[in-house]
């Protein structure tokens, strides 16, 4: 969420930057700031009314003391009307403040002058590529997993339904080693390891701007009031909710292994064959929480691991830098790598990276201490990585006539270096 102070001093660069966005309601900008007027005015008038009040009751406790009851009860009667009238402007800063942070809430976080203005994906910038895509002959993975019996999309559909696959034997194993090891390469780069809740309350979901954005997107359990988590994102960075970190404790790093929960309502055709798209998967996530003036460093940072992590794969990938029409709600900047499948002829999305800056600090109440005072964090996250295209294009990349073959850098996780046919 924006911060209105920030909006009142940068209002026209901050319309500029929704442009970029191609966001429709950039009034909201000045219907904030009005708002915000509106509510320091109801707090200057609720604030020389409780000054009038506390200097009456001084007044009148001087008076009971002094004997003077009778001038006491006379000036205590019309504080009556002084009280109902504090009353009335309490309600309406409330109000005040609700409508304010209801305004907010809409307006989306202002794009960093490093990303471009654009419509949609076809606007984004190819940053690098790692070497040029090509076709390889062979079968699409789907196809792989029912030939080599590693993934029962049918069996998953049976039990809950289309989305929700089966791993099996040695591609359950895989799917294990693959978890293992992006949590082990995060750790060695000094990222610490948690084990987070699978649901959080409406608290934490708005806290990293999942509401009121994404409620569509997202699975909730309204008896109790919570929401699965469409990422470790979610609760790894709600641990820092109403904190006060201390300069020493920066940068604050944070791995964690998660199923993902999305609903992914209005995805059909090729995006949802086989492991492109699903409503449960795996993911491994990495967070971090800086100060701002090293929080794009630690961006650059975030995206050369993840890209050394596709590299130790083997897998060809291209990282591209979001233009505005294109970056998340909550993201000021965002790179998304694409890994290449080889059966299916196009690129497969498998982490997005992202600089928040204060926008979910803010909602967060996540600060740090300076020697003049406490000052908003910037939180960043990224994947490292999401599972399903990334297996998809390992069993496209890697298979052969009569097997797949394991990437060296997994087989001492999975304790075989291929997946051969059933009857072998």
């Amino acid at each position: 969420m924006l911060l209105v102070t920030d909006i009142r001093e940068n209002l026209q660069t901050y319309k500029e930057g929704l442009q970029k966005r191609n966001f429709k309601q950039p009034e909201l900008l000045s219907q904030a700031v009005e708002l915000d007027d509106n509510r320091k005015q109801t707090q200057f008038e609720l604030d020389n009314l409780l000054a009038e009040s506390n200097k009456l009751s001084a007044e009148i406790g001087e008076l009971f003391k002094s004997g003077k009851a009778e001038q006491a009860n006379e000036i205590k009667a019309k504080t009556a009307d002084l009280k109902q009238n504090i009353k009335s402007l309490q309600d309406q800063l409330k109000s005040d403040k609700e409508r304010l942070e209801e305004v907010l809430l809409q307006i989306p976080n202002i794009p960093h002058s490093s990303v471009v203005a654009g419509a949609g994906e076809a606007d984004n910038v190819i940053v690098s590529q790692t070497q040029e895509a090509q076709h390889k002959e062979g079968l699409p993975h789907w196809e792989l997993a029912a030939k080599y019996d590693i993934i029962d999309f049918e069996l998953g559909n049976k039990i809950t339904g289309a989305g929700f696959p089966v791993y099996k034997g040695k591609g359950a194993r895989l799917q294990r080693a693959l978890i293992s090891y992006f949590l082990d390469v995060n750790t060695e780069a000094g990222y610490v390891e948690y084990l987070p809740p699978h649901m959080v309350n409406e608290a934490s979901a708005r806290g990293t701007g999942q509401l009121p954005d994404k409620e569509a997107q997202m699975y909730e359990v309204p008896l109790d009031g919570f929401y699965l988590i469409p990422t470790a994102e979610v609760p790894v960075t709600n641990i820092w909710r109403d904190s006060i970190i201390e300069e020493k404790q920066f940068p604050v790093k944070a791995t964690a292994y998660t199923p993902c929960f999305r609903r992914e309502a209005g995805s059909y055709g090729k995006d949802v064959r086989g492991l492109n798209r699903l409503h449960q998967f795996d993911k491994v996530e990495i967070v971090r929480i800086e100060k701002k003036e090293n929080s794009y460093a630690a961006l650059e940072e975030m995206k050369k691991h993840v890209g050394n992590i596709l590299s130790e794969l083997g897998l060809v990938y291209r990282v591209l830098h979001l233009c505005g029409g294109d970056t998340g709600f909550a993201s000021a900047s965002t790179y998304d790598f694409e890994v290449w499948s080889d059966a299916q002829d196009r690129w497969l999305e498998v982490s997005s990276v992202s600089n928040f800056e204060t926008f979910q600090s803010n909602r967060l109440k996540l600060r740090y201490r300076t020697e003049n005072g406490t000052q908003l964090c910037h939180t960043l996250n990224g994947s490292a990585l999401a599972l399903p295209r990334v297996l998809a294009a390992i069993l496209e990349h890697y298979q052969e006539e009569d097997h797949i073959r394991i990437p060296q850098v997994l087989q001492c996780y999975t304790g075989f270096d291929k997946i051969e046919l059933p009857n072998q």
